[in-house]
């Protein structure tokens, strides 16, 4: 096995085969690949960048003709993506180590996260330090910021490439498998602060049965990674207790999961209970940045940086359909919980998004749209009562018990 070193050869060879001899150093074998278009190579790579553009269907020199920089660097990207995912089926792969500015950062990462959690991934970039999401995406992707341009070596990109190259040896050198009998199996469960008693309660109740709870934080990332990890099949059961990332989504807050939030479930099957918590409020950043069309709104600062919008009954009620028709295409076990009590903390008598036509609004659309394959189970607690989140618990370890013995049939 190896460690896969991703570098235009062309525009960072000298940085590229300074960590490559720091990596074989350290006593790791290297694959190199050529990921670079115009110029030549400054080193010869295991894996050449001909053979990078013929895995994304393209002639090399037919790319290098044309000129169009954009174009090479997306044929780029899919070819090495491919090679990489083709090494690590094959058993070659250990770690993957990239670097460079924006073309190299986006054909790096793009073949990192084409490879499961726990694969080391180290990724020096000049684009460290601002947006990284569109390169790490739900993956576990260690950005390092190069502080200074990959324009050759000199006494801060030695240091830091070098700290780079030594993370990566100590991820691989100190890899360890887990105990016999340690891994359990897996739960998924979304929380908010605002959901915390509900979540936390239940997962204790889960983790007695035997199960290893995950808890996401419904931030938009955190339900993009937990979809993912759902499709990647290493998921028994699903608790989405905290569906808010699709009021973000339907409003235009700024914690969206995407479109295809509350789907990896009902795709691959797994026994899942949906509730709806946190689905009185869309996030938005400081009271500033609230657009202008939102400003007679109800509003609570939950903290300088983050500002809830509570939501009102015509938005309720579309993510009601939505809810409603996610679970009812679902192909496994499925469950919707509601807390007719209020569905977050902020949401009970007294509180500041206490509004019970717009929460009457969400349960009545659920109850309406929802297939009868679906199990709907009303309870009067509110979301954080200790009872409500027992009966979400039992109601996930009863289907995942009923899938596993066989007794839920598909509709598909």
């Amino acid at each position: 096995m190896a460690v896969v070193l991703i570098a235009t050869l062309d525009t960072k060879g000298t940085e590229a085969r300074f960590v490559r001899d720091l990596l074989r150093a350290g006593g790791l074998e290297v694959i190199t690949i050529d990921a670079g278009v115009m110029g030549e190579p400054l080193f010869t790579a295991e894996i050449p960048r001909q053979e990078v553009f013929a895995a994304a269907g393209k002639d090399y020199e037919a790319v290098r003709a044309e000129g169009d920089r954009g174009k090479a660097i997306e044929a780029a990207a899919e070819g090495v993506k491919a090679i990489v995912r083709k090494l690590f089926d094959e058993g070659k792969v250990e770690g993957v180590f990239g670097l460079g500015g924006s073309a190299g950062t986006t054909i790096g990462t793009a073949a990192m996260r084409e490879l499961p959690v726990g694969v080391p991934k180290v990724m020096v970039s000049t684009l460290a330090s601002g947006q990284t999401r569109p390169y790490v995406g739900v993956r576990d992707i260690a950005m390092l910021y190069s502080v200074v341009d990959l324009a050759g070596l000199n006494r801060v990109s030695r240091k830091v490439l070098t700290n780079a190259a030594r993370a990566m040896i100590g991820m691989v050198a100190r890899k360890e498998e887990p105990e016999a009998g340690e891994d359990r199996p897996i739960i998924t469960a979304t929380m908010f602060g605002v959901t915390t008693p509900c979540v936390e309660a239940a997962r204790k109740r889960l983790e007695q049965a035997g199960y290893e709870v995950l808890v996401f934080h419904a931030t938009g990332t955190g339900g993009q990674a937990m979809e993912s990890l759902i499709r990647d099949g290493l998921v028994d059961g699903v608790l989405d207790i905290t569906t808010t990332e699709l009021a973000d989504e339907l409003v235009g807050g700024i914690l969206s999961a995407g479109p295809d939030r509350l789907t990896a479930a009902g795709e691959t099957g797994t026994p899942q209970v949906i509730s709806t918590g946190a689905l009185d409020m869309v996030n938005f950043g400081p009271p500033e940045t609230i657009p202008e069309k939102f400003k007679a709104r109800r509003f609570y600062r939950h903290n300088p940086t983050v500002t809830l919008m509570r939501t009102t009954p015509e938005e309720n009620d579309q993510l009601g359909w939505e809810i409603a028709t996610k679970a009812s295409a679902a192909k496994g076990p499925t469950a919707i919980v509601l807390p007719l009590g209020g569905v977050s903390a902020l949401d009970a008598p007294g509180k500041p998004f206490w509004w019970p036509e717009a929460d009457d609004a969400l349960f009545s659309r659920i109850g309406n749209e929802v297939s009868s394959r679906v199990d709907l189970i009303r309870m009067d607690q509110h979301i954080n009562d200790a009872d409500f989140a027992i009966a979400a618990a039992e109601k996930l370890l009863e289907l995942i018990e009923q899938k596993r013995a066989g007794a839920y049939v598909s509709p598909s």
